[in-house]
């Protein structure tokens, strides 16, 4: 099921598959948690084997690693995130076969099952009431629109239909609110036509942005640190080995930030904040190897670390679209 929900895993395998907020960076925070499992700030490196259904958790603490046999290759989608606010990532998936999400809680090791979707959906679990829990999410497309069923933590359920047949989610916090938006990244007819992102601002409304091509990825971050989401895509190259090309809008200041990172054909997205900052860092991991390449946002040095095996894929690429 990664397969079907997360563009970028239908090139792999095709071609192989809160707590706390400190300032104004709370959408940030909230994806970074996501990814955190051992509470330092700083998101952890994690490949999920599908052959056994095991996650592997490099903690960024220094503190070793964990590794927690969780989901099924062929039913489930990894959706971490932090469900139960206590600023610590869960281990958590999505089941299509019953709409069941599975959730261990970092806070005290219980399992929550709970149902939340029907098969065929695509799970999208974000912070979408900003009491710093992750809500339960999923997206159904029924009669060429989007609709978004959201579960918040804070009470009540939440529909909205927002896309239609062929766009792509790409939830974010782009006011600054401390609540995700709903947002989609719309292709164009063609692979280098004009694609657009239709955005709905929780604070004030929606908005529409043209950027990228359709064949773009979508990497939405915080990557200049004021605390909004980015508008962000990659490009490939076109041909296998060829440089990826991220384009990104910042939000601080309107400036289009460009960086050549990634090998076609190889990488996964995998952009999140690795070094504690609060600001995301320009991320990929490579398949033929199992080497994490990231930029850190802090110092802008690159880091080259090795964590999976062939056969195995980055949890982190669940933020790209």
């Amino acid at each position: 099921m990664q397969v079907s929900f997360v563009r970028i895993h239908k090139v792999f395998f095709a071609a192989l598959c809160a707590a706390l907020f400190i300032g104004s960076a709370f959408g940030q925070v909230g994806l970074r948690n996501a990814m955190d499992f051992d509470h330092d700030g700083r998101a952890d490196l994690t490949v999920f084997a599908p052959d056994g259904g095991l996650w592997y958790i490099l903690k960024s603490n220094g503190s070793g690693m964990i590794v927690q046999e969780w989901g099924a290759a062929n039913t489930d989608v990894q959706t971490p995130g932090d469900y139960d606010g206590d600023g610590i990532g869960d281990i958590s998936v999505w089941r299509d076969t019953n709409g069941l999400f599975y959730t261990i809680n970092s806070s005290n090791g219980t399992i929550t099952t709970t149902e939340w979707g029907q098969s065929g959906a695509e799970p999208c679990s974000r912070d979408y009431d900003g009491d710093g829990k992750t809500d339960y999410c999923v997206i159904s497309r029924v009669g060429g629109v989007m609709y978004w069923y959201i579960r918040k933590s804070t009470g009540g359920v939440t529909v909205r239909d927002w896309g239609q047949t062929g766009d792509f989610a790409v939830p974010g916090d782009y006011d600054g609110d401390g609540k995700f938006d709903l947002a989609i990244q719309r292709p164009g007819a063609g692979p280098n036509d004009q694609a657009y992102f239709y955005i709905l601002n929780s604070h004030d409304g929606p908005t529409v942005v043209p950027w990228g091509v359709s064949r773009d990825y979508a990497v939405p971050g915080d990557y200049d640190g004021d605390g909004k989401t980015d508008i962000a895509v990659v490009r490939d190259g076109g041909t296998p080995d060829s440089d990826m090309l991220w384009f990104i809008r910042m939000s601080s200041n309107g400036a289009i930030r460009v960086v050549e990172w990634g090998v076609t054909g190889d990488d996964l997205l995998t952009q999140n904040d690795y070094d504690g900052d609060g600001t995301t860092d320009v991320a990929v991991w490579r398949s033929s190897t199992g080497v994490w390449y990231i930029i850190q946002s802090s110092n802008n040095a690159s880091v080259a670390r090795e964590w999976g095996f062939s056969g195995v894929f980055p949890v982190q690429a669940y933020d790209t679209h």
